[in-house]
């Protein structure tokens, strides 16, 4: 990875962490882009400026400025209301402010055929002259939580809650579909971002930033195509942050990306193999991106492939023994003291062998599943069980068994939400990943077998 501070990583800060915004385009009208971008943008515990010349008086409490090189404060970062031709003379304005970051709202650019090519390669060159790193056009923006940055113009993205997963995401539509799951799923990000048509901003430069946030632990991809997939894939290799890629296409839908946001799907089964040979694990399907995130950002790495299994309960179980196999993950033997211990902490268990069910929750239960996290055959471990209120969850067991067996530890559970809160929030606080339904559970086992299986293929050097 490259030096940070250095290249690409300077405007991107500009971009992510600005210590100043100017709304371009705002507006009085409310459900215009520019009044609900400034409605957002004033979140910002920064300085925020509505700029547009026929603007006067104040907006959501700040003074109309007619345009960016009249901004007292140094802007670090632009956000472009204005109509697709209009949006050139924009950039130049802001490379002539110093303005070292843009965002684009507006379509009609790569994705509306010929003129909107010449219109994008018009703003490009624009921000190749003055320095200006543009996310976009054709985006619906970014959010960083985690600082009140609020650059997109959708309503409800105040309420997406700071988290440890940064999502982009080449549809920004898709990017706040992925934010708002996050937040029904009580996880949230440490960045939302929609690349649009991706003018000077593409998924090498994002996961490179976002492998050096510090909020941030795993990184999420939504891909419709690309044409420069090495440098995409380089990135994540490089990547000390676990990077999941969702890579959609697999059936003729190339017309319509096109239209959306520019971009050629591609062969999807080469996108596939590009993305094993360089140690990303893919999902097929949104929310599996977000479990996926989950299992790898709030665990240690996985050493293999090797799900130890332990459920109170034997359908969820069996289904999840299924999908764990269907996912790339092994279901190994246990070894002879592990059963022993599960047999001396609960005498007349079910079932010993991997998975171990125990019939229904017991005071014992959090020492079945410490016994079978610290068998050294098993490499992550997998926990089911209906909520009980009587017993509730083994919270104690729990807490800190992940980093002292230096293996994930996850835990997939169902029942009535208002009963199980307490003890939800207590395996969340304890950095415990929590799942909802055994599948996904199982396929989050799975992308945490698969990522140890790729683990030598991230360890590659960077040019083969």
């Amino acid at each position: 990875m490259p030096p940070f501070g250095q290249g690409v990583s300077v405007t991107l800060e500009h971009l992510f962490d600005p210590g100043a915004v100017a709304v371009v385009g705002a507006s009085d009208t409310e459900g215009k882009v520019g009044y609900e971008a400034m409605a957002n943008a004033v979140a910002f515990d920064g300085p925020v400026s509505p700029v547009n010349p026929s603007g006067s008086g104040t907006l959501f409490g700040e003074q109309f400025v007619g345009s960016v090189t009249d901004v007292d404060d140094d802007v670090d970062l632009a956000l472009c209301c204005v109509p697709g031709p209009a949006v050139p003379e924009v950039v130049a304005a802001c490379g002539e402010a110093g303005i070292g970051a843009a965002v684009v709202y507006a379509s009609g650019f790569a994705e509306a055929g010929p003129d909107g090519e010449a219109l994008q390669a018009e703003t490009a060159a624009a921000a190749r002259e003055g320095d200006v790193t543009l996310l976009g056009p054709n985006t619906s923006g970014f959010v960083v939580p985690a600082r009140d940055l609020l650059c997109s113009f959708a309503s409800g993205v105040a309420d997406i809650p700071a988290g440890n997963t940064a999502v982009v995401a080449q549809s920004g539509g898709l990017a706040h579909v992925l934010a708002f799951l996050s937040r029904r799923q009580d996880r949230g990000v440490s960045a939302m971002v929609g690349l649009g048509n991706r003018a000077t901003v593409g998924f090498a430069e994002t996961v490179r930033y976002f492998d050096a946030d510090d909020r941030t632990d795993a990184i999420v991809l939504h891909v419709e195509g690309t044409d420069d997939g090495r440098a995409l894939l380089s990135a994540c290799r490089e990547s000390e942050t676990p990077v999941v890629a969702y890579k959609v296409g697999q059936s003729d839908v190339g017309d319509f990306a096109a239209s959306h946001t520019g971009a050629l799907t591609g062969d999807h089964a080469l996108y596939a193999a590009g993305f094993a040979q360089y140690g990303v694990p893919t999902v097929e399907a949104s929310d599996r991106l977000l479990d996926a995130a989950a299992a790898l950002g709030d665990s240690p790495d996985p050493d293999g492939p090797n799900v130890g299994v332990v459920t109170a309960q034997a359908g969820p179980g069996i289904i999840i023994a299924d999908r764990i196999q269907r996912a790339g993950g092994r279901l190994p033997e246990l070894a002879d003291e592990t059963r022993e211990r599960v047999d001396d902490a609960l005498r007349g268990v079910t079932y010993t062998g991997n998975p171990v069910d125990t019939g229904r929750p017991m005071p014992e239960f959090g020492d079945v599943v410490t016994a079978v996290a610290e068998d050294d055959n098993v490499d992550i471990v997998l926990v089911y069980e209906l909520f009980e209120a009587a017993l509730g969850f083994p919270v104690d067991a729990l807490s800190g068994l992940a980093g002292r067996v230096d293996k994930p530890v996850l835990f997939a559970t169902e029942g009535i939400e208002e009963d199980m809160a307490a003890d939800r929030r207590a395996l969340s606080a304890a950095g415990v990943p929590l799942f909802a339904t055994p599948e996904r559970a199982a396929e989050a086992a799975g992308v945490l077998a698969r990522y140890a299986g790729l683990s030598d293929r991230r360890e590659a050097p960077a040019d083969d």
